[in-house]
């Protein structure tokens, strides 16, 4: 049997977790002593180790009391945690390259000059042009006035990666599975952060990325010279494919 402070030694955990997991019935402690402190066996070791380890996959201490209550399997909540963390992770990446770049100034991924908000105007001015009395592009609005300005400038970045992507694809075929994998990629990513992207929207874009000369070169700098070309010839063969 191991007291609080010896716990709390081999843990980590503090002494006065150890008495608050005690007092929400997460930890009970295995018996009192005759004094009246708390004493430990190992199999209470072992739920505190896995308090702890589901504790730093940021699970809520309520939902692990009630998930070490049951019978469910830690480990498939522990995959769906991973999960979670590792879409943080990739979050807090891209936040750090944005970050790089907007110290450096010369760098302009969008080429928005240092993020110059009167060239996020223009763009949202030529979709306005091009979809303003559609539904979709009140679901556009709708989205968009949720975010803050970074949040804008992050799923930028994300969505010039996938015409990145697209760029170490270019010696593939267009119809192959790794480029139409890619379109559908390109085509969720649109459908999940600004608007429902049909197949029939989804080619219009395609045109406008090799059309509009400032798509075009923003494209072509993220992917490489040919790459907004590529791209629309890989929507076209995936429409096909489709219909």
């Amino acid at each position: 049997m191991l007291t609080v402070k010896e716990v709390s030694a081999i843990s980590g955990a503090s002494i006065r977790t150890l008495h608050y997991y005690d007092e929400i019935d997460l930890l009970k402690p295995t018996m009192l002593s005759d004094a009246g402190y708390r004493l430990y066996d190992e199999t209470k070791l072992t739920k505190l180790q896995q308090i702890l380890l589901l504790k730093e996959v940021e699970l809520p201490l309520s939902e692990i009391k009630s998930l070490l209550a049951s019978e469910d399997d830690i480990s498939q909540v522990l995959a769906e945690q991973i999960k979670v963390l590792k879409l943080k992770k990739q979050k807090l990446e891209n936040l750090i390259i944005f970050a790089e770049r907007l110290k450096e100034k010369g760098v302009n991924f969008m080429d928005f000059a240092v993020f110059d908000n009167q060239k996020i105007k223009e763009y949202n001015q030529k979709a306005k042009q091009e979809w303003g009395d559609s539904k979709s592009y009140q679901e556009f609005l709708a989205k968009n006035n949720q975010r803050g300005l970074n949040q804008e400038f992050m799923l930028a970045n994300d969505f010039m990666q996938i015409f990145k992507e697209f760029g170490e694809l270019k010696q593939c075929e267009v119809n192959s599975a790794e480029v139409q994998a890619q379109v559908e990629k390109l085509q969720n990513y649109i459908t999940d952060n600004y608007y429902n992207c049909s197949d029939e929207m989804l080619l219009g874009l395609s045109k406008m990325y090799v059309c509009d000369k400032r798509f075009k070169t923003n494209i072509d700098n993220a992917g490489g010279d040919g790459t907004a070309e590529f791209v629309n010839k890989a929507v076209e063969s995936y429409s096909i494919t489709k219909n």
